[in-house]
This record gives C-alpha cells, sequence and structure tokens, in this order.
C-alpha cells in the first residue's frame, strides 16, 4: 500500500467556476505511482468548493454560476453574517451545496474519470484570493 499527501496552493481565480484538473495534477506527480487507488482533493475554505462536471463546454460552468446565484441570492435580509460583505453568507451556503471535497478512482497512475469530466473550483466570493487543497492519494 502506498499513501502520499500533499498541501497546495491554487492560482487566486475570479468568482465563478473554474476547471482546475490540469492544474491539480501539474502539482501531484506522485499519483503516477499507483497503479490502482483512490484520490481525494479537499479544500480547506468555507466560501469556495469543489465538484466534478463537464470539462469541455465552458458554458456549463456559466450556467453553474448564474444558477447557484439564483438559488441563493446575495443581500437576503435574514442573513445575519453580513459583515464580511454582501457575497460572504452566501459564499458559505454554497460552499456547503456544493461539497468540501471529490474523491476519484486511481487506475494505472491516472484519475480514472469520464472523458467529459473534470474537477471544477467553485470560487463563491468576489474576491476569493489563492485557495489552498490537501490531496490524498493511496493504493497500491
Amino acid at each position: 500500500m502506498k499513501s502520499f499527501q500533499k498541501e497546495i496552493t491554487l492560482s487566486a481565480y475570479r468568482r465563478g467556476f473554474h476547471l482546475v484538473t490540469h492544474e491539480i495534477l501539474e502539482q501531484f506527480p506522485e499519483l503516477s505511482q499507483i497503479r490502482i487507488g483512490i484520490f481525494q482533493a479537499f479544500i480547506k475554505h468555507t466560501s469556495a468548493s469543489l465538484t466534478i462536471n463537464e470539462n469541455a463546454d465552458p458554458t456549463v460552468r456559466q450556467d453553474f454560476e448564474s444558477h447557484i446565484n439564483e438559488m441563493v441570492p446575495e443581500n437576503a435580509p435574514y442573513y445575519r453574517h453580513t459583515y464580511e460583505g454582501p457575497d460572504d453568507m452566501p459564499a458559505h451556503i454554497k460552499a456547503s451545496l456544493m461539497g468540501s471535497s471529490v474523491s476519484i478512482p486511481i487506475t494505472n497512475g491516472r484519475l480514472n474519470m469520464g472523458t467529459w469530466q473534470g474537477i471544477y473550483l467553485c470560487e463563491h466570493r468576489d474576491y476569493g484570493g489563492s485557495r489552498r487543497l490537501v490531496l490524498t492519494a493511496m493504493g497500491s
């Protein structure tokens, strides 16, 4: 059994849904040492999230951003946590809805995702800054 874990920093992204699969894999070459196993990426923030979805058509990411902003609007009159700006409380709710981690099978040293799948950084703040991820790979 082999296991690897590394904390990485993603580039700062504007608010929206961003395909970051390549950026993650560039910083985690240890993945190639596992023939069969599992990969997990965990984001260490409460106002950004991770998910897996369409990796080819950028309009999917635009539609995600539009839809989630309709679901969780800014300036709702019942928000109490407002001292960090109008995007903060909605960002916390969006992060919980989307999730803080993704798990993906590893096969022959590569992520075993579908042809049209990629890992998204879901940046829910207007100015979120760089984001920290903990990457873990385990297997044989």
